[in-house]
């Protein structure tokens, strides 16, 4: 259930195409569905806007089967995050009708071109190569999400002439996604550029002394520049989920 099915419900009782009873019969139903392993969100679009996703570590194939199939069966896209290509090969052939993204490790059932719902363009701008499953992750659910998506990768400080060379790009950007790991500065040099919010993703690249990530989170939670916010280390889905929502207002 989602909020166009519910207004298109809503609207079929009032042109009384739809019989009340069988309204409330469809609205009554609890807002989750239960199966041997999870209990299936499928009131959350309702709720928040965008529907549940399926976070693949952990979970055998068999569970996230029998998740996809729920939230198919419930008229719903289904995106599941961080799934490994063996992972997904398993999965596909149970439920063949799947794309898989595997640079993303993205596997997603739903249309080919989601329909653009987005006011402007989202950013994700990744420091170096060694953070693209991330800065790939956070583009690939961006997409998915309904917006209008330009990359710019590997413009990190330690050649800040990349990054200036593309400043139309950020500047034509409604929301940006910047992505970095080592000391985690891009976010700060990014968001002294343009007006707009700027979603920060550490990520857990670098050597010893980055802490698999810990340096760059508190290098972004400390930036200097106020339009920067801070996920969670390589959170690429959380940040275009954060996006998503500003880019809807």
């Amino acid at each position: 259930m989602d909020r166009d099915r519910l207004r298109a419900l809503l609207l079929a009782v009032r042109k009384g195409e739809v019989d009340p009873e069988g309204a409330i019969e469809e609205l009554a139903r609890l807002p989750f569905v239960e199966t041997p392993h999870a209990r299936v969100d499928i009131h959350r679009a309702l709720r928040q806007g965008l529907p549940e996703v399926v976070f693949g570590p952990g979970k055998t194939a068999e569970q996230i089967v029998e998740i996809v199939r729920v939230l198919l069966g419930e008229g719903q896209t289904v995106l599941a995050t961080r799934v490994e290509a063996e992972m997904a090969e398993a999965v596909l052939r149970e439920l063949p009708e799947g794309e898989y993204d595997q640079a993303a490790r993205l596997l997603w059932y739903g249309p080919a071109e989601v329909p653009i719902v987005g006011k402007g363009t989202v950013a994700v701008v990744a420091a170096g190569t060694s953070d693209l499953p991330v800065s790939l992750e956070a583009a690939g659910v961006a997409v998915r999400f309904g917006n209008q998506v330009e990359t710019l990768f590997d413009v990190g400080v330690a050649g800040l002439h990349r990054l200036l060379a593309s400043s139309e790009t950020l500047r034509r950007a409604r929301v940006l996604i910047v992505v970095a790991g080592m000391e985690g500065a891009l976010p700060s040099v990014v968001g002294g550029m343009v007006d707009k919010p700027v979603i920060a993703v550490p990520t857990s690249v670098g050597y010893g002394a980055s802490f698999h990530g810990i340096s760059a989170l508190l290098g972004m939670l400390t930036s200097c520049a106020s339009n920067v916010a801070v996920v969670n280390i390589d959170n690429g889905f959380g940040a275009a989920h954060v996006a998503t929502l500003i880019n809807r207002l």
